[in-house]
């Protein structure tokens, strides 16, 4: 990336770099991930004013190596003094220090730090929080205002994150190979989730975050360099760019939610569109299919369709019959019920609806009343529909959502 670039991006493209060359040679993640956010928040401090140097990678590596240096010389101070131990050694001595096969190099990390914030350990709030901040570059801060979190909330999570690797006895390397297509798994579902936390947030006045949703783009791309002949991650990147592509038509002058059936298309990225069709096109003709595929085939008919009375509903009914029979989820058939409906007729669509009433999973999920309230309108049933309208609205901790789904309940009143 060039000088010019934004600090803040290429700061971001560093992180991880960062974060290898000194997890490589200190063994330390822990600590290394502690230092490589001091020296980024160095950076962005200082490079505005000094300007950026010719090479800041190394300018990075030699800060935070001074920073983690420091740390665990503290550290070995400490112990010496509980343990009342005396020794006259060298001031670097019983450091972890850096193995001499282990120096900084241009080697990428990325994907095996990606691995190490989605361990199996931790929960997925930890790891998407993780991923954020070793991988993404997002300051502890940054990562609380996504989630609408105090910053001491995160912080605290962020450390149990790491303090659950250390205890874990995970090591900074890629996990048996055995184990690579489950974690690689684990490592999509963070992205997913990051993605869909962008697309439309789960609380707060905004519908949606652009920083998370460009964030798991960028991310996913980085992914999908490294691993190039995955069609599942592929399909993944795709899904985000042609859902990501809607994004100006999502909301109106008032920021009030508009739904897919009504937004301008003129508003779509076509750009985006074209490249996540000749992504998921391709990933279908060469790859063994899977449910991020088969998820970015929907998107992909919906966004073709010239206006939502040429979507090509049977096309969508039947990709989602299949994603059942390879990934059924509750979600999934929650999406199914919809399609149904618009092939088959609104009584079939709430059958199908009417499966999820007896899975505890979707208890308090808002979606599945707000789709129970457009399949009642569909068949007719305003004053019912009206009751599941405004049961959605108390629901959703989104304010857009609420607004739209309050106005629609007010509409059929």
């Amino acid at each position: 990336m060039t000088t010019e670039a934004p600090i803040e991006d290429l700061l971001r493209q560093l992180a991880p770099q960062v974060l290898g060359a000194l997890a490589r040679r200190y063994r330390q993640f822990d600590a290394c991930e502690d230092a490589v956010q001091e020296a980024l928040l160095a950076a962005a401090v200082q490079w505005p004013e000094s300007g950026i140097p010719d090479n800041p990678r190394g300018w990075l590596i030699t800060v935070a190596s001074r920073r983690v240096t420091d740390e665990l010389r503290a550290e070995t101070a400490r112990r010496r003094r509980e343990e009342t131990v005396v020794a006259d050694v060298d001031a670097g001595a019983g450091l972890p220090g850096p193995d001499s096969d282990a120096a900084p190099t241009d080697e990428d990390d990325t994907l095996t730090i990606l691995f190490l914030c989605c361990h199996p350990a931790l929960s997925p709030a930890s790891q998407v929080a993780l991923t954020l901040r070793a991988v993404g570059g997002l300051t502890t801060a940054q990562i609380a205002r996504a989630f609408l979190v105090p910053e001491a909330t995160m912080a605290q999570r962020i450390s149990r994150a790491k303090a659950t690797i250390k205890a874990a006895g995970a090591r900074f390397s890629l996990p048996p190979a055995a184990e690579r297509p489950e974690r690689l798994r684990s490592v999509e579902h963070v992205l997913y989730l990051i993605f869909n936390e962008g697309y439309t947030a789960t609380s707060g006045p905004d519908l949606q975050r652009a920083d998370l949703t460009t964030e798991a783009i960028r991310l996913t791309r980085d992914l999908r360099r490294l691993l190039p002949d995955d069609g599942e991650i592929a399909g993944l990147l795709a899904l985000m760019l042609l859902t990501d592509a809607r994004r100006s038509a999502r909301a109106g002058p008032d920021g009030n939610l508009v739904p897919l059936a009504e937004q301008d298309r003129g508003l779509w990225d076509r750009e985006a569109i074209g490249e996540g069709v000749a992504l998921i096109t391709g990933a279908l003709a060469t790859a063994p299919l899977g449910p991020y595929q088969l998820q970015a085939a929907i998107a992909a008919v919906h966004d073709e369709a010239p206006d939502a009375d040429a979507t090509d509903w049977r096309q969508i009914l039947a990709l989602y019959e299949l994603l059942e029979r390879i990934s059924p989820n509750p979600m999934v058939t929650l999406n199914h019920a919809v399609a149904l409906a618009m092939v088959r007729g609104p009584q079939a669509g709430l059958d199908l609806l009417a499966t999820l009433d007896a899975d505890e999973r979707m208890a308090e999920v808002h979606r599945v009343d707000a789709v129970r309230a457009h399949l009642l309108e569909m068949a007719g049933e305003p004053a019912a529909a009206r009751v599941a309208y405004e049961r959605a609205a108390q629901r959703t901790t989104s304010l857009p959502e609420q607004r739209y789904l309050a106005g629609r309940a007010a509409r059929l009143a």
